[in-house]
């Protein structure tokens, strides 16, 4: 069988794990709710009502895509593009290019960004892989003006986040959204967990501070995984009607070793 991503990949192994997936997300909520676009993901109202289910919907296709064979994500890749068709019909008009773009870059930068911060620094080779993953993903996608390689994206990169990123009411009202169905210690622990994989320009626009009270804590939490002790720290902080979706994501992993 072929498959989309090939099973001895990095990138296995950065989305076959919770603890990197949530923060991989952490870090994309921060930076979706600066996007320009993020009006369009208040069309359907989906987000604004339920973000954490956005989320896991989000995780769900990206599993598709890491953990299954070509035919079946390209399919997942396929639905995903026709949904929003659907959307684009209904509001009447079409999402940016650069939109897309910006949603596959940020699942590019926190991919790596996430596993940095929770494992080892990646190499070249690696976040070349990385980047081929997703890359090839916006090629089934139709997008236009992708970068070839990980080195000419980096530039791009920057780019996107110069010109498509601001404060706005959107911004704000998103924000609420999180603490709302995080509650106030959770919701405090996301914004934490965001400054440590969100980039320079994100955390200035978000007013961020440039320390985290989750920095001392890192080293504690990659030991408790050691001991098979992070069960209780993720007890803590996922909100009970989701924890069996992210421990899922480590039992994916699993059954495809």
């Amino acid at each position: 069988m072929s498959f989309f991503v090939n099973e001895d990949s990095i990138v296995r192994q950065i989305w076959g794990k919770s603890d990197t997936v949530l923060f991989i997300f952490a870090g994309a909520s921060a930076e979706f709710a600066l996007n320009k676009a993020v009006d369009w993901l208040y069309f359907t109202g989906k987000l604004p009502s339920d973000p954490l289910g956005r989320l896991f919907s989000t995780v769900d296709y990206a599993r598709k895509i890491v953990f299954t064979s070509e035919a079946d994500a390209n399919k997942a890749i396929d639905i995903m593009r026709q949904i929003h068709a659907g959307v684009e019909n209904k509001r009447g008009y079409s999402i940016p290019d650069w939109a897309y773009r910006d949603v596959l870059f940020m699942l590019i930068y926190y991919s790596i960004s996430a596993y940095e911060l929770l494992e080892r620094n990646l190499s070249a080779e690696e976040k070349e892989e990385v980047y081929n993953v997703f890359y090839r993903v916006g090629v089934r996608m139709e997008l236009k003006e992708l970068p070839p390689t990980y080195n000419e994206w980096l530039p791009v990169r920057e780019t996107h986040l110069q010109n498509d990123l601001q404060t706005s009411n959107y911004t704000q009202d998103l924000f609420l959204q999180y603490k709302k169905h995080l509650g106030a210690m959770r919701f405090k622990v996301l914004i934490e967990g965001q400054k440590l994989v969100v980039p320079e320009l994100v955390k200035q626009l978000l007013q961020f501070s440039d320390f985290s009270l989750l920095t001392p804590v890192v080293p504690l939490y990659k030991i408790s995984r050691l001991m098979k002790m992070d069960w209780l720290l993720k007890s803590l902080l996922l909100p009970a009607d989701y924890k069996e979706q992210i421990n899922g994501l480590n039992i994916q992993q699993k059954q495809k070793q």
